[in-house]
């Protein structure tokens, strides 16, 4: 039986049932704090000894442009492209660009 328990048990007999609520809590809290260390430490180690199901990392590696080559002049050139841009960089007409 734990020391707060003990105090507990006191309280009530000797009738003092303000310190014998304190005690109680004090119990609890206690009773509960192990509980949850005992947990918390058989999901550490579940986690770590791999008996915890955990699911494959499903997100596709992006894709990464090949940089080139830098020559000595300081240009970079690419052996798949032309060195083209490959995005359109005019600007779009709107309807609301006549009025």
């Amino acid at each position: 039986m734990s020391e707060e328990v003990k105090s507990f048990i006191d309280q009530i007999a000797n009738g003092d049932n303000a310190a014998a609520g304190d005690a109680f809590k004090d119990a609890l809290r206690v009773k509960v704090g192990d509980s949850l260390d005992g947990q918390r430490k058989e999901v550490a180690g579940n986690l770590f000894n791999g008996e915890l199901e955990v699911e494959p990392h499903s997100d596709p590696k992006p894709v990464i442009a090949d940089p080139g080559t830098f020559n000595q002049d300081g240009s970079v050139s690419n052996p798949n492209e032309d060195g083209e841009a490959q995005i359109d960089l005019t600007p779009k007409e709107t309807e609301d660009a006549g009025q």
